[in-house]
């Protein structure tokens, strides 16, 4: 036998849990689920999102978040924890208090950064506003013209409108422009020695990209991917691309 020889190990996939942005739920991962290089994906729904009923005891980005930590803790091994937009949030607010929970951290177009500046959420401040938001967001009368704003790249009719109608019943979306806020944002502590990773889309007109250096602020640690032909939502408009990213990203944290 050939001592000399290094033994095999094959590469495990670490676990990825995955938390979806404001409007629908974990449906929005859906097609990277489906792909073969995603095979250790989990994707929960949050209280009020999806569907799902509100939970009144989640009055804060840290209820929130505390929500999402007993659904991890429950697992085998810690994951590395994805975020998207809002479901960023979270996912500072959780590794900044339980470090330990988690092997790495992805933040992707997180709503942190700007929160007292940009326009969109000065506009959402009022209830009636944010009302007639997601009820547009859900018409399908106005559906053709968000299919060309938000999906340039086109997808599937059917995953279009599962995305749209997601809004429709979500309960929890004009709660999420109070709590999530620049004072929340100020009062995060800087995480370290947890490995992460920013991405973003260069092409994002939801969250844009510049807004990374403020989230560095909170992740100084963390390595930044800005990835060209990428809008907001690249898990649905480019699963397989998405799903390769973001495999290979989580490899590289639980490795480093």
């Amino acid at each position: 036998m050939d001592t000399d020889t290094p033994e095999y190990t094959p590469v495990v996939d670490p676990v990825i849990v995955a938390v979806h942005g404001n409007g629908g739920g974990g449906e929005r991962f859906a097609r990277v689920r489906e792909r073969p290089a995603t095979p250790s994906w989990i994707t929960p729904t949050l209280p009020g999102f999806g569907g799902r009923p509100v939970d009144t005891s989640l009055t804060t980005v840290a209820d929130y978040a505390d929500h999402l930590l007993r659904s991890i803790t429950a697992l085998d091994d810690a994951p590395v924890l994805l975020g998207h937009g809002i479901g960023g949030s979270f996912a500072l607010d959780l590794v900044s208090r339980r470090p330990e929970a988690v092997a790495g951290l992805i933040l992707h177009a997180p709503v942190a950064a700007d929160l007292d500046t940009r326009l969109f959420p000065r506009i959402m401040s009022t209830r009636p506003v944010r009302e007639a938001v997601r009820r547009a967001i859900a018409s399908r009368v106005l559906r053709p013209v968000w299919r060309r704003l938000f999906f340039p790249h086109g997808a599937p009719a059917e995953v279009l409108d599962t995305f749209f109608d997601g809004y429709r019943g979500c309960r929890a979306f004009g709660q999420m422009f109070d709590i999530i806020d620049a004072e929340w944002f100020e009062a995060l502590p800087p995480i370290r020695g947890v490995p992460t990773a920013v991405v973003w889309g260069s092409q994002d007109r939801v969250l844009r990209s510049g807004q990374a250096d403020r989230v560095l602020l909170k992740v100084p640690e963390a390595e930044v991917v800005v990835r060209e032909g990428w809008d907001h939502f690249p898990m649905i408009e480019q699963p397989d691309e998405y799903a390769e990213e973001i495999r290979g990203l989580a490899r590289r944290l639980v490795a480093s």
